[in-house]
């Protein structure tokens, strides 16, 4: 397998892909400044969900249903959808990953009623942002989810992982990659930079406050919660739809 090259001309992509989402990251806090500024002190784990633009009763919707969507598990016409802004670098989006998404999958989607959609939201720092930008080049290769499962195998319960680039890499021959030379090429794509940077501004646009953040159809969702606090959602969000 090819190692992974490094040196300076290597590294200039990055730095502005840096550059970009230390832009994005401003245009997060700042929706998360107005945001905390509309709600309600004492406000808990289930936060009023910002309207869509246009109309006072409409239901907020983030899903964005796209067929063949690598980061994306379930039928595109699922009456639920759980969109999840999360970082590979955060413990509880590992725990999450390992202890609530599973069962979810077995009980939700193979059923066909649920449909889960990833969003990259990288907020520890430039290890992140690769890692969300190595998730995307996975896949680009049909191996996105694997990738997913494994660097969240790995994180810690607290503290944030080590994702080096070399790391990446390794978790891309673990997650059965098959193409590491165009892997690797990938990791300095400026249009995978760019899809990471359009998910983090999305969440801003939120008032996202943190990861790991989720909406069940328009029900938000913050931190990892228990699955039972995840099954009622989407139970709720079942009969909602069925009563349409």
């Amino acid at each position: 397998m090819p190692s992974p090259t490094t040196g300076t001309s290597r590294n200039r992509p990055w730095t502005i892909a840096i550059s970009a989402l230390g832009v994005a990251v401003l245009i997060l806090l700042v929706g998360i400044f107005a945001y905390q500024g509309g709600i309600s002190q004492g406000a808990g784990t289930e936060a009023a969900p910002r309207e869509s633009a246009g109309s006072e009763s409409a239901p907020l919707d983030m899903s964005r249903r796209t067929a063949d969507d690598p980061t994306a598990l379930g039928p595109v016409d699922a009456p639920v959808v759980l969109v999840e802004y999360a970082d590979y670098r955060c413990p509880f989006c590992g725990l999450f990953s390992r202890d609530t998404l599973p069962p979810l999958v077995e009980k939700y989607v193979k059923s066909g009623e649920l449909r889960v959609e990833w969003r990259d939201l990288p907020v520890f720092g430039e290890q992140s942002t690769m890692a969300a930008v190595a998730g995307r080049a996975a896949g680009n290769q049909g191996k996105f989810w694997e990738f997913n499962k494994a660097a969240f195998a790995i994180a810690p319960e607290r503290g944030h992982a080590d994702l080096s680039r070399e790391r990446l890499v390794q978790i891309a021959q673990e997650s059965g990659v098959p193409d590491m030379t165009q892997f690797e090429a990938d990791l300095d794509s400026e249009e995978l930079q760019q899809a990471v940077s359009r998910d983090a501004q999305e969440a801003a646009s939120l008032g996202a406050t943190g990861t790991p953040t989720f909406l069940v159809n328009d029900t938000p969702l913050v931190g990892a919660q228990p699955l039972a606090t995840f099954e009622k959602a989407i139970e709720a969000a079942l009969k909602k739809a069925e009563s349409r």
